[in-house]
């Protein structure tokens, strides 16, 4: 059976514009509806997908960190070369760890993290969500159980150095946040079963920026950006995204 892709996306609206940055094992997907949100209220967003990510699962572990950050850096040129300068960046997880490392390497007016992990203390959870997406793709593809289950298994021998890597991106960004001087929200949710929630509190503590702002919403699960108070989100991120100085 063959699979339709995911694809990046561009919505352009207004001159001011939101690089959006989806998370580990995710695609342009994650951010899509807080895309159209912010169309409507007349911010222009691209979506990149990094490399390994929106396709199949033996993908992903052929990728790298150091990929996933030109391909971050791509995104962004993507945007001023059509011509915008103002440029603040949203992140969901992993987008949330690469758009902090954006924040202490590139002038960008506002920075959104949204269930960010900071310490490499979830090495089971991601590994069990690989699993799953792993599995899902190969449902999709119409394999049987024991073809699929041998497959995985492979996967999880063959994916160690991708987490290893992995491990030592997220611990980079952790030591280097305090270079953070860009305007800053920090979103957490309160029932995330993917990481540790005490990484909101060390970002938000550790970011040397003057208007910064945490978060909690005590009904989401990680992929906050598709749970149930992804309305309340929505406004909160504009909210954000207004009071910054864009001039």
């Amino acid at each position: 059976m063959k699979i339709k892709q995911p694809q990046p996306f561009t919505f352009e609206a207004g001159e001011r514009a939101v690089l959006l940055l989806h998370g580990f094992t995710g695609h342009s997907a994650d951010v899509r509806m807080l895309g159209r949100f912010l169309e409507k209220n007349g911010y222009t967003s691209h979506a990149p997908i990094y490399r390994g990510h929106g396709t199949k699962p033996e993908d992903l572990i052929d990728a790298t960190p150091e990929e996933w950050w030109e391909d971050v850096q791509a995104g962004l040129n993507h945007l001023r070369e059509k011509g915008y300068d103002k440029i603040a960046v949203a992140g969901l997880s992993l987008g949330g760890v690469l758009s902090l490392k954006l924040g202490y390497s590139e002038p960008i007016k506002g920075i959104v993290t949204m269930c960010a992990p900071m310490f490499f203390d979830n090495e089971e959870q991601l590994t069990e969500g690989f699993q799953f997406k792993a599995r899902q793709y190969k449902q999709l593809q119409g394999k049987d159980k024991e073809t699929i289950e041998a497959e995985v298994k492979e996967l999880l021998d063959d994916s160690k150095d991708m987490f290893q890597q992995l491990g030592r991106f997220i611990n980079e960004v952790h030591d280097e946040i305090d270079q953070v001087y860009t305007p800053t929200l920090v979103v957490q949710a309160e029932q995330d079963e993917m990481i540790n929630t005490d990484s909101a509190s060390y970002i938000y503590h550790q970011i040397e920026a003057d208007h910064k702002d945490l978060k909690w919403y005590k009904n989401s699960g990680h992929i906050i950006t598709m749970d149930k108070e992804k309305d309340q989100l929505h406004k909160d991120i504009l909210e954000f995204l207004e009071s910054l100085d864009w001039s």
